[in-house]
């Protein structure tokens, strides 16, 4: 039984796309299959999907892509490039816009760009496994908490082959800070020259203690302090894993199912002495993004939201709730 709803899909070939239209079919939306190269939305495998191209450098092409949508999920990176240009034809069409970058700077730009001009808007980026998810598991972890003085998120991935969009993601963001990193600290963002910290931390099980880099900074520290007063939030990754997505060596992801990479999201809130924990397991970083945007866009339709305009996760949903809603995919126990 169909949802009543057209998704639009900017992307629907990528890695990722393929899995958001895969998901958005199994819950029963019509979607409209957009990209920029026409030949690789008809070598889609569903014959039945409505194609549209369009370019990010052509206004009207989205403008037509975008008809009949009631909604926009942007899967294509860089996000650098298509974000603002998604975004414009979105709010053109008078729909809500949702995207799974997990570009620091494209997440730092939307919400700074779009702010004050999509008040009454919906707007929702960084919806992904990195964003999105350890905002939920933060929002959910603070419970009746208004603040907190700091948020830690550590990520063990059983491996990390990245996929082609990935790799030039992060190109991309090397160039636009000239090699320098970020982290999040005295609530602001700070860029920095000097080594990572490298640490132990004593994941549940059956992971147990792993070698971290700490302030390997994702886009938790864009989405989180969005809508939380908290002045630390710092992200940490598994040394294998950082070290395995970097390397030129390593294979670019290709399958076109979920991988049999694993992972696992722990979070630490702490707050006046106080600490709560959160965690997360499940499998495949890429595939997982497909039930959190897809679970975010139903809810933005069916009207079970608390926020508008440039909105984080947490803020917007109701985060415990949410969380719950991915029981099939996604283990959350704290």
């Amino acid at each position: 039984m169909g949802t009543g709803f057209n998704v639009a899909v900017f992307g629907a070939y990528g890695h990722t796309g393929r899995f958001v239209v895969a998901e958005l079919r199994e819950r029963g939306f019509g979607v409209l299959a957009v990209g920029r190269d026409e030949a690789k939305l008809r070598g889609l495998p569903w014959p039945d999907l409505m194609i549209r191209q369009a370019s990010v450098y052509d206004p009207a092409t989205l403008d037509r892509a975008f008809e009949g949508a009631d909604a926009v999920i942007n899967a294509a990176g860089p996000f650098a490039d298509t974000a603002a240009p998604v975004i414009e034809a979105a709010l053109r069409a008078g729909v809500p816009y949702l995207d799974v970058a997990a570009e620091l700077e494209a997440n730092i730009d939307t919400f700074a760009r779009f702010g004050d001009r999509a008040e009454e808007a919906t707007v929702i980026p960084a919806m992904a496994f990195f964003g999105g998810l350890g905002d939920l598991l933060v929002t959910a972890a603070m419970g009746e908490w208004t603040s907190a003085d700091e948020v830690h998120i550590a990520y063990g991935l059983s491996s990390w082959h990245p996929t082609d969009g990935t790799r030039a993601a992060s190109k991309v963001s090397r160039e636009r800070r000239n090699g320098k990193r970020l982290r999040f600290s005295g609530g602001r963002i700070e860029y920095r020259d000097d080594a990572l910290p490298t640490l132990d931390w004593d994941f549940p099980a059956p992971w147990g203690t792993s070698a971290v880099l700490g302030e390997f900074t994702m886009a938790d520290v864009v989405t989180v302090p969005s809508h939380l007063a908290i002045p630390e939030v710092t992200t940490y990754m598994t040394v294998d894993a950082a070290r395995e997505v970097v390397a030129p060596e390593t294979p670019s992801l290709a399958t076109d199912g979920p991988s049999s990479q694993t992972f696992v999201v722990d979070v630490v809130v702490r707050s006046g002495g106080e600490e709560r924990r959160i965690v997360a397991q499940g499998r495949d970083i890429y595939a997982i993004t497909a039930p959190l945007v897809v679970e975010a866009v139903q809810r933005v339709l069916d009207g079970r939201t608390k926020a508008r305009g440039v909105v984080s996760a947490g803020e917007i949903f109701d985060a415990a709730d949410f969380l719950a809603a991915l029981a099939p995919h996604i283990t959350v126990t704290g």
